[in-house]
């Protein structure tokens, strides 16, 4: 064994149950964690200002995080660690084969070895260039190390999901700050600046209660589509509905694979692929990859408007990266064009050049880093088609009509997994960019995510619940 794995080892980590627990035993780890989890969002740092930056709040969703709360970096570097663990991988910078169980061993030992490094380094960031800023000087490191204790609390609560709960830990947290979000916009009875509606003259924010509003203050309006009735409150509403059954739709296709017992002749049974085969994942790493970019020019943009900044400084702040007008709307460089430009917000000038380039540019970027982030997924998880025909071998099951060798399998499990990534990949970023653009509830991303979330977690629940009562079991018993 290298130095390498040896110093591994001694990273901190939740120890693994001896045996598989109950499926109850596991939803309460599942839902206890969770309930956790908001109470420490909750919990406001100590000895920051009460006006944090609110162009900030944007990434809240994408990040599972509470800007100014003890989670205020949420999953940001567990995710931004497998981004950059999977891109140097996937060009080959890092060789790390996940195939044996050193190989898996040594990849998952990085990538939390690239987290602690990230927890830090974004604790320390996060106070220095003003995205929490603390009430007094002095008080920079114990605000920074509030958020570091904050993001390993975070980790280890994935850990925990992951080895004794149901699912993932990331996107469990994930769901939970895009569901609470898609409730306020619903129901929420107050106005932006969180003033209660009713006699202010102002529309509240949720749809529930903006649609009686304007049926009792009715705009004018040259037409349907520019009717504040149509953009702020059917739209929205309409294009989520619309995206929950597309969702759902992609979800049920699904490519069967027939399974046997080479030693019980007679039993078989039929393993679905899905047409998103690599899940939620994908969209997930590359959204936050988005939203760490718009973070990283913000942060630049706050060093770049000082009056010492260097022209080198101010440079790449207004031309490569960019920056943003309001605090909210990029204006220039690359976040330019991986911003959602929605529809209803730009439907007076939707045809101008300004305007439906980005909104290309960013369905090509969902697109595009959706398929690719899928394709690493599926190679580093264990889901690529050699490792899933080591344990179809392994639990003793074979293919009808074929040999029972390892590489067999393999091919012909390859000829399905490979295009149903690339497919699912391709597919979940392209519905993603188009609710994002078509302007869902909170974000079309998000309410993909909360979806997907929900049905990947009510599939695995289901073939939990039934594990106890197959005649699979009751075969391997014997």
């Amino acid at each position: 064994m290298s130095a390498y794995a040896k110093f591994l080892m001694y990273l901190p980590e939740v120890r693994s149950p001896q045996k598989k627990g109950s499926l109850k035993s596991r939803l309460f780890w599942t839902f206890s964690i969770l309930v956790l989890f908001l109470f420490l969002a909750a919990i406001p740092l100590y000895g920051i200002n009460s006006d944090q930056a609110q162009y900030f709040k944007t990434l809240e969703l994408l990040l599972g995080a509470k800007i100014g709360k003890l989670m205020t970096l949420g999953i940001g570097p567990i995710v931004t660690a497998s981004i950059v663990l999977q891109l140097f991988k996937g060009a080959g910078i890092l060789k790390l084969e996940t195939s044996s169980e050193h190989g898996r061993f040594v990849y998952n030992g990085t990538h939390k070895l690239l987290t602690f490094l990230f927890i830090i380094a974004e604790g320390i960031v996060y106070v220095a260039f003003g995205a929490v800023s603390p009430s007094d000087p002095s008080l920079f490191w114990i605000v920074a190390l509030q958020m570091m204790a904050g993001g390993f609390i975070v980790f280890y609560l994935d850990d925990i999901v992951k080895k004794w709960g149901i699912g993932s830990g990331v996107s469990l947290f994930i769901a939970a700050g895009i569901g609470s979000a898609v409730f306020l916009q619903l129901f929420s009875p107050f106005t932006q600046e969180g003033v209660f509606a009713y006699g202010t003259g102002e529309a509240p924010i949720g749809k529930f209660w903006a649609f009686f509003y304007y049926l009792a203050n009715p705009v004018a309006a040259d037409s349907i589509f520019l009717n504040p009735m149509f953009t702020s409150v059917l739209g929205p509403v309409l294009v989520t509905v619309g995206l929950f059954f597309l969702i759902v739709f992609f979800q049920s296709i699904n490519v069967e694979i027939p399974l046997s017992f080479g030693r019980v002749r007679g039993q078989s049974f039929k393993w679905p692929l899905n047409f998103f085969y690599s899940g939620v994942i994908p969209i997930i790493l590359v959204s936050a990859l988005a939203a760490n970019l718009q973070l990283w020019a913000r942060l630049l943009e706050s060093v770049a408007t000082r009056a010492d900044a260097s022209s080198v400084t101010r440079f790449i702040s207004e031309h490569i990266l960019g920056q943003f007008q309001g605090g909210s709307q990029p204006i220039s460089g690359f976040i330019s064009w991986i911003y959602p430009h929605d529809i209803w917000s730009n439907i007076g000038n939707l045809f101008s050049l300004d305007v439906w380039p980005k909104m290309l540019s960013y369905v090509l970027y969902l697109t595009i880093f959706a398929t690719l982030f899928a394709y690493l997924w599926i190679q580093t998880s264990g889901l690529d088609a050699r490792s899933q025909a080591r344990n179809i071998i392994n639990s003793g099951l074979q293919i009808p009509g074929f040999r029972k060798d390892e590489r067999i399998i393999e091919k012909i499990l390859d000829r399905y997994i490979v295009p149903l990534t690339l497919m699912g990949g391709a597919g979940i970023g392209l519905l993603a960019a188009t609710a994002d653009i078509l302007a869902a509830l909170t974000s079309g991303t998000g309410i993909l995510l909360l979806i997907m979330v929900i049905y990947q977690f009510y599939q695995q629940l289901a073939r939990e619940s039934m594990e106890d009562f197959t005649l699979l079991k009751k075969l391997m018993r014997k």
